[in-house]
């Protein structure tokens, strides 16, 4: 009978260590598994932040394409209206058979 009761205290001492391991492995999980969340949070902030920044210099760079375009069409249409009544461009393109892109190294 002493024997059982040897066996017995044995057996609860052990079982009393695995707790205490369980435990502290329970433990270290769970900061783990919050470290781990937090670093995915701030990863998503960070996303996230990168791309309101991303989308305010693609809206900088569409107005300045729409400017430009708007600029590119005035110069286009003062070209032409200029073209009409300019009396060089008449005189080099019927002699010499010089294209508009060319003008610009012939001398006035």
């Amino acid at each position: 009978m002493s024997e059982s009761k040897d066996d017995h205290l044995w057996d609860t001492c052990v079982s009393s260590e695995d707790e205490g391991r369980r435990m502290k492995r329970r433990e270290k999980n769970r900061v783990a598994a919050q470290k781990s969340r937090k670093r995915q949070t701030q990863r998503a902030d960070l996303l996230h932040e990168a791309c309101e920044l991303l989308e305010q210099r693609n809206q900088k760079l569409r107005t300045e394409v729409d400017s430009l375009s708007e600029e590119q069409r005035l110069l286009t249409e003062a070209l032409s209206a200029h073209e009409s009544q300019c009396p060089m461009m008449h005189c080099f393109f019927s002699s010499s058979g010089l294209q508009p892109d060319n003008m610009a190294a012939c001398s006035v």
